[in-house]
């Protein structure tokens, strides 16, 4: 009784006790009642809340800005149409994507922009506090779901503002054009993809030579300087012959590695593929066309960064791991008469997508 009234009667507000050798005792207990709710804030309101003229500024800024979105996606695609890419010149290909980049940006800035100073500048913006309730919801409560997207309609002034809902939904719209338009150069149209993707640049005799980027080919390579563990990233010694060089490289890249020959388990027929143990099998993966370009020495495991396919170079690039469905395209090698490693044919299969084949 004595440490109730040495606190003001209130029990719940005991401080903790102390022992003899002063420890503390005991926890304090803190009444439910002796925190009050600060409630809301007082609401300030914007100043399109009270200034018409401020609120139709917002309202011009917010559907020019859904517009421009429009002329963003739209530009793009015309960027797409002026600037063709099929004949390989890098400046097209430059200037394309540089301008399809910027189209697109534009299309997807703008929208976001414009949402989101919508939601800021004219969307009601009242406080607001929603109940937690049992799941399910009553059925009261599921009739009213009705009335809360009217609620919410009249708030964000959807319906009552044409403009910027018209000028959202045109720019909802227009925004997808230029990715849909761009699916257009994932394959060929005016040739049978099979029979375009079974022949590259790779024939009898043709050297293999170091692959330096863009449409540049460096130099041939001797066999003597493939050594073991080594990884070098081929193109055909004649792709600067080639009227589309681009195009024939992407078909044509090839991994060049070196293993112990008796590490090599090669299937009948296909023994003399390799030389002393220095194989090539096509870059391109076979699930999406990705390049493979990770090679682990130690697994002999070949790996595409893009969707983490793995092949097993020394069962002829079988896949073990993935969604790649069939094994790297081999392409069978030799070395002529001054050691320098060439090809003996082209691949006997088409390279790349998987898919292609379905088609005959």
């Amino acid at each position: 009784m004595a440490e109730e009234a040495k606190n003001g009667g209130n029990a719940a507000l005991a401080t903790p006790g102390h022992g003899a050798d002063g420890a503390a005792v005991g926890t304090a207990v803190i009444s439910p009642d002796a925190v009050q709710n600060p409630g809301l804030p007082p609401h300030r309101e914007r100043v399109t809340d009270v200034d018409p003229k401020k609120e139709k500024r917002a309202e011009r800024v917010v559907y020019t800005l859904f517009y421009l979105s429009v002329l963003g996606s739209i530009g793009a695609v015309l960027a797409y149409m002026f600037f063709p890419i099929e004949d390989g010149r890098l400046e097209a290909i430059r200037m394309q994507t540089m301008f399809v980049g910027v189209g697109m940006t534009l299309a997807l800035l703008a929208i976001g922009i414009g949402a989101v100073h919508w939601a800021k500048a004219l969307m009601a913006d009242h406080e607001s506090v929603d109940e937690r309730h049992p799941v399910p919801s009553s059925e009261e409560t599921r009739k009213a779901s009705g009335e809360i997207f009217a609620i919410a309609d009249k708030e964000s002034g959807f319906s009552r503002r044409t403009l910027v809902r018209n000028s959202l939904l045109g720019a909802l719209i227009a925004f997808p054009l230029p990715g849909i338009t761009l699916l257009r150069s994932l394959a060929p149209q005016d040739q049978d993809p099979v029979v375009l993707l079974k022949h590259t640049m790779w024939d009898t005799g043709v050297h293999l030579a170091r692959d330096l980027g863009g449409a540049s080919v460096g130099e041939k390579i001797r066999a003597a300087d493939v050594t073991i563990g080594s990884v070098f990233h081929v193109v055909p010694a004649n792709l600067d012959e080639a009227t589309n060089v681009l195009d024939e490289k992407a078909k044509a890249i090839v991994l060049l590695m070196r293993l112990d020959p008796k590490d090599l388990h090669p299937s009948p027929g296909r023994e003399d593929w390799a030389y002393d143990g220095i194989v090539a099998y096509s870059k391109v993966c076979t699930h999406v066309g990705c390049p493979v370009a990770l090679y682990e020495q130690h697994t002999h495991h070949l790996l595409c960064p893009c969707h983490q396919s793995q092949f097993d170079v020394s069962h002829e690039a079988k896949v073990i791991f993935g969604p790649a469905k069939r094994p790297l395209p081999q392409l069978p090698i030799e070395v002529d008469g001054e050691g320098y490693l060439v090809a003996k044919s082209d691949f006997e299969e088409p390279v790349g997508p998987s898919f292609w084949e379905r088609l005959k």
